[in-house]
Parts: C-alpha cells; structure tokens; sequence
C-alpha cells in the first residue's frame, strides 16, 4: 500500500490517491484505496499526501489492532448502519397506513466527528477504559453532542436520547467527568498533539499563543474560579483564564487553565516552558500579541533562546524610535498577492538583538480615523448633554482627547487629535529571529488570526462558557470536552479545506446534522424500517470523503 502521484503531460494538476498492488496470475495491478484529491501545485500536493500517508497508518493501526470493547447494539445509530448494510429482501411489503414515525435520528455527526474522534484516539484517554467500557461510550456521546449543540450537561442527555438515540443520564456524565483527572487531560493533549504533527507531516516551525477569559453564571470566588480583568466585560462574575497553542493552520496544539486572577502576560512563561519540554519543539518561531507582552516577557523569552514575533506597543518606544516610526519617507512597497495593496513597511533595530519591524496601511488609516472620528462626534454630543461635563473625564477612551478649562469647561484637545492622526495605520511587531526577513516576519504575525480564531470557535461554536460547574476538578473536566470537541472540529475543517473546498466548522456541522433518519415503525407487525433523509451535495462530499456512503432508499433495520 503506498501513495501514488498521478499527473499527465498536458496537465499541471496532480492527482493524489492511496493504491494498493494485487497480484493477477502472473499480472501485479494497482487498485485505488481512495482518491484524495487533485492538486494544482506542489504546495497542495504535499498537504494531500500528508493526509493520504496519514490515512494509511489509520489503515494499518486498524488492522492490527483488536476493538476495545463490542459495539453496544442498543446503540440506535449503530443499528442503522449494521442494518443498511446487511441484504435486505428486494420489496418491502408495507401498508403505509399501518407506518407511524417512531423516532428521527441524526447520523452524520456521529459517522464524521465520530471517525475523528476515534482516529486522534480519544477514545482511549481515561485510566482503565476497558473496566469503564460506559464511561468511554459516554465521554464519546458527550463530545459529539457538544460539537451537535454545545447546551448544559443536563440537556446534553435530553438531546443525545430525543435527537440520537442514546439514552443516558445525568448521573451517568457526572460520573464520566469525575474520571477526567489530570492524568486523562494530559493524555487529551499529547493525542491532540500528536495528530496535529500527523497531519503536518513535520515538526512544528511557528505556534500562536494567547489567552481568554471564561466566565461563570457565579459571583462566588473558590479555588479556580476568581475576578480579574475580564474579556466578556463580567468585571464582577468570577472567571478563568483559559491559554490556548496552535498552528499556522489553526491546528490545535494545547491549552493550559489558571485562575482567574491570573495576570495574563504570567502565562507566557509557562508557555514558554512547555513548549520546549513537554512538545519538545526544535526550532519554533513563537507569536502573541502585545497585549501578553512585556519586556520582562521579552527578555524570557530571548534568555531561553526561543525565536518570537510579537505585537510592539509603537507609541511607548523611546523618543529616537518612535521618531523613525513616524518619517514615512523610507517605508518600501510591499509587493506579495498575501498582502493588501499599497502595504509599507519599514524594519528598525532596537537593540544587537531585536528588532522592530512597522507597517502602514492605508485601509487601516482610514478605518483608525474613521473610529476615532466617530468617539470624537459622540464626546461633542455628551459634552453638549451633560448637565455636568466632568463626569466625562472617568469615561475610559474619552479623557485622553478632553482637557479642563478653569472649573468647569471641557473642550476637545486639537492639539492631541492632531498627534493621534499621526499613528493612524501604523502597527509594529518585534522579534529577534536573525533567519527571516521583515516580510516574513510580516506574514506569519498576520496568521495570529488563526488563534482568534480558534477562540471564536471555542466560545461561539462550543460554547465553553458561561461554565456551570463550581469545584476545580470538574471545570478542568469541562474545559477538557470543549477542547476535544474543538479539536475534532478542527481537524475535519483542515481535512474538508484539504480534500474539497474551505467551508466553515458551523457549516460542516449544519450539513450533517441534516444527514438523519426516521425510524418508522409497522404497527401490523411491529417491524421497525429506516428512511434516509434527502440531503445537499456538500453533506454527500463530506461523507464520501470519510468513506460513508449514505443510502437514499428506506430499508428494514434487523
């Protein structure tokens, strides 16, 4: 079994397909395993064979490797497909007046994010799991219905009994989440990890750092759970800080959980430490944003010889650089298809080691005055309104363009509004990386968004917070079923982007939760029969692409 690069001489596009080699008589023919996509350059190509290679080890762990445990043939979605694939008579001899629908399920959720979740073998992080054969079964559930319908634990086993067919308690999850111990999430990390190099197909060359907050519906303060500077604007709800490693591809790396009072910038250090033991990343450019950033920061990071590309605080540099900053009249073009056009940039030594490299963006420019145009109309309007306008100077991004006249007159600072213009669409990033140039330096700061991203998602998609558990063992259980569904959402985008088009992880999760089937029932003769739903073609993409054929014709389940 081996991967095949198929390509024609009138073509550029190169075809990427996993084929095995099987003997006929004396003939050796190659039959193709899966077909996994064509690529139109080199760079393409070698993500498809990424996967292709990765899908060949799946292929042979599988086969070598005994089931934990027997399917559970109560299991409803597992009876589906049992029963599609067993023979089935040519006619089915129905009265449709007798037919009433019993229940309808949704099956592509668990045949898609069920598959990924087995692959980055997740199903084997708790201690034991062949003593804990349920709690295994549920952790599993738990996950797919968090990535179906992020909702409470207790209406997770509402949903995964109405709309899957699972039937659980409430119980039943506390019980799992109790065996989600320190060890269990460690494991959690080291597979999600390891499937992220899988699928890179190397070592890590660039990781994006940066932190959240996590609220609780709580004003209580225990353990984990205390105030700080929140994120949600929830300054008087207790929180966590939640730190989060991922890729340039917005692959999941890690995450780590503190206190809520944890100052942000505390976290780099941490970091920083496991990135060079527990992942035991060589050479690896790090990248954050200022706002985790300060100079001691810098200096730990530099001391501990790790290369970095982070935001620069421009307008609190020395007067010499900010100087530099501001003469426009040596910024070069930026000429890349990556970057938007009219894009300059200018790169500035700040010491033997740094580096301060700072671009200016027209469309950022415009929007910078734009902004500050409009905090400037509403400030005229307040200051017109207010019976006493020095109730302004305590409104945080006001106070800085206000100055007092005598007792009690506040006017518009001009002269502050001409110095802010002169910042408009500039941003810096420093770094002391000696191997890359300004305008790749340039290029992977850009890809922070990746990490944005992957908050996005965790906030909105999963929906980790708020957070409805109090003790720290059981928020650290919670956390650990968010990731793990972000990682499986995660990992299907890149593979779908890799193999068909980009579509979106609430997309994918829209097209397969319409992926369902009725479950009809024959009140004559009890029988039970299935009805496939209708569904798009990007449903029927996505499943082919995991090898899951979804028949259209209604069938009888045994």
């Amino acid at each position: 079994m081996f991967v095949r690069r198929k390509t024609s001489k009138n073509s550029p596009k190169i075809a990427i397909q996993l084929v095995e080699s099987i003997r006929d008589g004396k003939k050796v023919k190659q039959k193709i395993i899966r077909h996994f996509g064509t690529a139109l350059n080199e760079e393409e190509a070698k993500v498809l064979t990424r996967l292709a290679l990765n899908y060949k080890d799946q292929l042979l762990r599988q086969s070598h490797q005994l089931k934990l445990f027997e399917k559970a043939d109560s299991e409803a979605i597992e009876r589906l497909v049992e029963s599609s694939k067993a023979v089935q008579p040519d006619r089915l001899d129905v009265n449709l007046k007798n037919i009433v629908e019993e229940k309808r399920i949704t099956t592509g959720i668990d045949q898609v994010f069920g598959k990924i979740f087995d692959n980055v073998g997740f199903s084997n992080v708790l201690k034991n799991p062949s003593r804990k054969k349920s709690s295994v079964k549920l952790l599993k559930n738990v996950v797919l219905g968090r990535i179906a319908q992020p909702l409470s634990k207790r209406s997770t086993a509402r949903m995964l009994s109405e709309e899957y067919g699972i039937n659980t308690h409430l119980t039943a999850i506390y019980r799992m989440m109790d065996y989600i111990d320190d060890d269990a999430i460690e494991k959690i990390q080291d597979k999600t990890y390891a499937y992220t190099k899988q699928l890179k197909g190397e070592e890590l060359d660039v990781v994006f750092f940066d932190c959240t907050t996590l609220y609780f519906e709580s004003f209580n303060q225990e353990g984990l759970m205390q105030n700080g500077f929140s994120k949600d604007a929830k300054f008087n709800q207790a929180q966590i800080i939640l730190s989060i490693l991922v890729t340039k591809q917005g692959l999941p790396v890690g995450y780590q959980v503190y206190a809520g009072n944890t100052f942000e910038g505390n976290t780099l250090e941490d970091a920083v430490k496991r990135i060079k033991e527990k992942y035991k990343i060589g050479e690896v450019i790090f990248v954050a944003d200022s706002g985790l950033i300060s100079q001691k920061n810098i200096n730990e990071l530099h001391n501990n010889k790790v290369s970095f590309i982070i935001g620069a605080r421009i307008k609190n540099q020395k007067k010499e650089i900010t100087t530099k900053i501001l003469d426009k009249s040596d910024y070069k073009k930026i000429d890349s298809k990556q970057h938007e056009t009219g894009l300059l940039y200018k790169q500035i030594p700040i010491n033997e080691d740094f580096t301060m490299t700072v671009t200016y963006s027209p469309k950022r420019a415009e929007k910078d005055k734009y902004d500050r145009e409009k905090a400037i109309e509403k400030l005229k309007d307040k200051l017109q309104k207010s019976k006493n306008p020095k109730e302004l100077l305590s409104s945080f991004g006001y106070k800085k363009f206000i100055k007092v006249e005598g007792e009690a007159n506040l006017e518009i600072d001009e002269q502050k509004l001409k110095e802010a213009e002169k910042w408009d669409g500039l941003k810096g990033i420093i770094s002391n990386t000696k191997t890359l140039t300004p305008l790749q330096q340039i290029t992977h700061y850009s890809g922070l968004w990746q990490v944005e991203e992957t908050f996005r998602i965790s906030k909105h998609d999963v929906k980790m917070r708020p957070i409805y558990h109090w003790t720290d063992e059981r928020i650290k259980a919670h956390i650990a079923i968010c990731f793990m569904a972000l990682s499986c959402m995660r990992f299907t985008e890149y593979e779908i982007a890799a193999r068909y088009k980009k579509i979106s992880p609430a997309e994918i999760r829209y097209q397969l939760k319409q992926v369902q089937t009725s479950i009809l029932k024959d009140n004559s003769t009890n029988k039970l029969y299935a009805l496939p739903s209708k569904i798009q073609e990007d449903a029927y993409k996505i499943l082919g692409l995991y090898d899951i054929k979804h028949i259209t014709t209604p069938y009888q389940i045994i």
